[in-house]
């Protein structure tokens, strides 16, 4: 009899303890249901750790919301935001300039609203981008192409884009071609800073002829392998991927010459007809914060594209720009020109270069 009282207490204390766990399980998992998650774009290797770091682990912290990166370069996020038009998956998008705005012609871009992303108000005017009147793209930060060039093998830093022409550099010079995004960009820097007419690209490619290549690089990979193998020594390369190899403890120098360099960003985009709205938009807040701003100058020198971001001597220099420079400095092309006359100069780099 005894026994049976407390099997029975136990037992019912059983199931009032299964109930409690039970309510209490359901407790925690409505929330986290409710919190969800979002689906952003976004590049690979450091780029990729840098936005999760300096980005993605701020915002969750902050909503609760998780976010599920898709690893891609801008111009395979370009070609997702097609195919998936009608029912994205994708809430943000990372996008290269040139990119970004046959993005917005395609129309699988959103308006970024201040109203929803209250820290536009903190970004640079020039990473504002804006067509018929809407925002669709923010910059993230820049990055440029600038002189990059074997400390052991060059004891005197170049100072001018010309220095590439060296009889002591001949088969030892990498720049980019036009299957790279900044090859096209690259070809029409080079004509304006010589002072050729800008609808008449023949004297530039005249003098490219003469350039003693070791090779052309296609990707900002190939031009990090060549410096890295010895192949290259001295050339174009972002300064991203110079001060990456430098950092590695790689004898590798970037300096921004005296006729300047050609640059862009990495822009913020929300998608059209984004499965979650509200929460891209607050990720889009958090990026253009100065915190995240200075941590991606931290990791990848990325030049911040928000007003009074505050980064380390050491960060400072190795910045698009340059030490004591800033967004002023860099040559910022009109991407409408460009896309018009990519087709163009690759068609006469095919023809004066690629075939020498």
């Amino acid at each position: 009899m005894t026994r049976t009282r407390a099997a029975t207490r136990t037992v019912s204390r059983f199931a009032a303890l299964t109930a409690v766990l039970a309510a209490g399980v359901s407790l925690y998992a409505l929330p986290a249901a409710a919190q969800g998650e979002i689906r952003v774009a976004w590049y690979g290797g450091n780029w990729g750790e840098a936005f999760r770091t300096c980005v993605a682990e701020p915002f969750t912290k902050a909503t609760g919301v998780r976010v599920v990166p898709e690893i891609g370069t801008s111009t395979v996020t370009f070609a997702k935001l097609q195919q998936q038009k009608d029912a994205p998956t994708l809430d943000v998008a990372y996008m290269d300039g040139g990119i970004s705005e046959m993005a917005q012609a395609a129309g699988v871009l959103d308006a970024i609203d201040p109203t929803g992303v209250p820290n536009l108000a903190k970004a640079l005017p020039e990473a504002i981008y804006k067509a018929d009147g809407s925002i669709f793209a923010a910059g993230s930060g820049y990055y440029s192409l600038g002189l990059t060039y074997n400390t052991k093998e060059i004891k005197t830093p170049p100072t001018s884009w010309n220095d590439l022409w060296k009889p002591e550099f001949a088969d030892t010079v990498t720049i980019p071609s036009p299957a790279n995004s900044s090859g096209v960009p690259f070809v029409m820097f080079l004509n304006r800073m010589w002072g050729n007419p800008p609808g008449d690209l023949s004297k530039t490619f005249e003098k490219l002829k003469t350039l003693k290549t070791a090779l052309y690089f296609d990707s900002s990979g190939a031009a990090s392998n060549a410096y890295q193998s010895g192949e290259a020594i001295i050339g174009a390369h972002f300064n991203v991927g110079a001060w990456d190899l430098a950092d590695k403890g790689l004898p590798i120098g970037f300096v921004v010459p005296k006729e300047g360099v050609w640059a862009t960003d990495a822009r913020l985009h929300l998608v059209k007809n984004a499965p979650h709205k509200a929460d891209a938009q607050r990720f889009i807040d958090t990026a253009l914060t100065p915190e995240a701003s200075a941590c991606l100058a931290e990791k990848l020198y990325l030049g911040p594209a928000v007003q009074n971001v505050s980064v380390s001597p050491d960060v400072e220099r190795k910045l698009p720009w340059g030490v004591g420079g800033s967004v002023k400095n860099l040559k910022l092309f009109n991407w409408a020109d460009i896309n018009r006359d990519r087709a163009a100069i690759t068609d006469a780099w095919n023809r004066e270069l690629a075939r020498q």
